[in-house]
């Protein structure tokens, strides 16, 4: 067999730097020779803006993606929530890890009595502030971004009540504190809680390796709740939730499209056989949500985000 050293592209934040630590783990257990190069991303660097404001899907994906296609390095690794449902031209997706919790919890002050009253909750993504204002109408949502470490930093030192994280990200470095809630009332982000290992479509050495890192069932979740996104959004930032789960020989979707301000909330289930034409759920699912309605929303969407 051919033997190279497999470069392992990451970012530099510490649960970024797990992930890829896991994945060469994974590498050196089947004999693979690795190194590890860490890169800062566009959307690491860029903290005071939202991330819908920076106009670029795929900002934290975009640097290691050049280093790929320069030649720097050979995979890379990213949580999959963050991958753009459009992967550039001659990358090409060569494994999608076994899914962690894929919940999102809120992080409290040892207090969570607050929901009654005014409250403000911290998050930096927009399909979490749309949930939660669906929820909790008479709450503030503010603006928060950063790594998990940086977040929570942000979260202590102030007056906020709580601040919203995706549980994984958390247990992965363990940094879960005890004071949260699990918010299983809320969908979350397409292909939360995976990881995903990219690689140049033209190297079959690494596809090849990574290939038999994948984990098929959630591959095909993961799959059908990224279609739902791309069918909806078209590339545009949107409150979007999606949840796939297996239950026997069942696949049970839940999607949900909300406007920014949470006033506005359309949702779909469906059920189908593990042995159905589970290739094109997501797109029904986002078809028929557009037809009653959502494309409306999706519309006065965009027009909120380009002013």
């Amino acid at each position: 067999m051919e033997q190279k050293t497999i470069r392992i592209g990451t970012r530099d934040s510490e649960l970024a730097l797990w992930q890829a630590h896991t994945v060469e783990k994974q590498l050196n257990d089947l004999g693979y020779a690795t190194e590890i190069v860490a890169v800062k991303s566009t959307g690491d660097l860029i903290l005071d803006v939202p991330l819908y404001e920076l106009g670029i899907t795929g900002i934290f994906t975009k640097t290691l993606d050049v280093a790929m296609l320069r030649g720097e390095v050979d995979i890379a690794v990213h949580s999959m929530k963050d991958v753009p449902t459009a992967l550039p031209k001659g990358i090409v997706q060569a494994a999608v890890l076994e899914r962690a919790n894929v919940d999102d919890i809120l992080v409290h002050k040892g207090n969570p009595d607050f929901y009654a009253n005014a409250a403000i909750i911290a998050t930096g993504s927009l399909r979490r502030q749309a949930q939660w204002l669906n929820r909790y109408p008479h709450h503030t949502v503010t603006y928060l971004r950063g790594n998990v470490n940086t977040r929570l930093k942000k979260l202590e030192e102030s007056g906020w009540n709580g601040a919203v994280f995706a549980k994984a990200g958390l247990e992965r470095i363990n940094l879960l504190p005890h004071n949260h809630i699990t918010l299983d009332w809320m969908i979350p982000a397409p292909a939360q809680g995976a990881m995903v290992v990219v690689a140049m479509e033209n190297d079959s050495f690494c596809r090849e390796a990574l290939a038999k890192l994948n984990h098929k069932p959630t591959e095909v979740a993961t799959h059908i709740e990224r279609q739902f996104l791309k069918k909806l959004e078209g590339g545009c930032t949107a409150p979007i939730g999606a949840l796939v789960s297996s239950i026997d020989d069942e696949i049970r979707f839940e999607g949900v499209l909300l406007s920014i301000d949470g006033k506005q909330k359309l949702h779909i289930e469906k059920v189908i056989s593990a042995d159905g034409d589970t290739d094109n759920l997501g797109n029904l699912c986002a078809e028929e949500l557009l037809q009653n309605g959502g494309a409306e929303l999706m519309a006065e969407i965009r027009n909120q985000l380009n002013k």
